[in-house]
């Protein structure tokens, strides 16, 4: 077998172009925080050929096509069971992993939130995300209150993680070429162990603001707390949009408050 073929029902689109593989590769920065790393989707290896030179940490890779997993097992013999032919979404942090573990990956442009979603779910066990997505989703993550781009996923990654918009890639260095710009992006994650507030609440606050965006919080949040019940303050008169992560720990904090003063 000498190339993998590209599935669109996967999402693929493999990179070609070494020196941007070798660039996003050399923005881990292991600084004894993690000594493994899991490559998500390695498709036929060009990342991982700059993973496997380097000794400062031990390289995973996971794969759900199985053509791409049999032509890396002929490619890197030495990876044994290092190597998953299974779903990163399904993956058991815990049971796969002794300690701390970095992601990194051209990941599958189909399943990009779900991917940033099962990383916050493993934050206190991944201290670092390079990977590589669809600019937009890029820039839903990196954007700031106020802007239209941000939304639940720059709240719930920037809750957790200091992000960093590293640099654009153009479609032609693909194939197959992707029919928009992707772009390179790096989660390092910060201090907060816990949010200072009821963090189930935070997760449905943020989602409920953001679901009906074009709301004022009071109307908008009436599906978690009645009206009736909302404290006057005059961040009910925003919309989620304008909230930075510490508007929305405070808002839940506020909620919070006025479920157990109506009890």
């Amino acid at each position: 077998m000498s190339s993998v073929r590209a599935k669109k029902h996967l999402g693929q689109h493999f990179l070609t172009d070494k020196n941007i593989a070798l660039k996003i590769v050399g923005s881990l920065n292991p600084a004894g925080r993690f000594s493994q790393v899991l490559e998500v989707g390695p498709g036929m290896g060009i990342l991982s050929d700059f993973l496997l030179q380097t000794s400062e940490y031990e390289t995973y890779m996971i794969d759900l096509d199985g053509e791409s997993v049999e032509f890396l097992h002929k490619k890197y013999p030495q990876l044994g069971e290092r190597l998953i032919n299974g779903d990163f979404l399904a993956l058991d942090f815990k049971k796969t992993f002794p300690g701390n573990v970095a992601v990194i990956g051209n990941f599958p442009y189909n399943i990009s939130s779900q991917i940033l979603f099962k990383i916050l779910e493993h934050r206190d066990q991944v201290p670092e995300m390079v990977g590589m997505f669809q600019k937009e989703v890029a820039e839903r993550c990196t954007s700031a209150p106020g802007t239209k781009e941000y939304g639940i996923l720059s709240v719930f990654v920037q809750a957790y993680y200091k992000v960093e918009y590293l640099f654009t890639v153009k479609a032609g260095v693909f194939n197959p070429p992707p029919k928009v710009l992707s772009a390179v992006i790096r989660l390092t994650r910060n201090d907060v162990m816990e949010l200072d507030c009821d963090e189930k609440l935070f997760w449905k606050v943020v989602k409920a603001g953001f679901n009906q965006r074009r709301k004022t919080l009071r109307n908008a949040l009436s599906s978690v707390i009645p009206k009736d019940k909302m404290p006057v303050d005059p961040v009910f008169d925003l919309r989620a949009e304008r909230l930075s992560v510490d508007d929305f720990v405070r808002l839940t904090n506020l909620l919070t408050a006025a479920v157990h003063s109506s009890e």
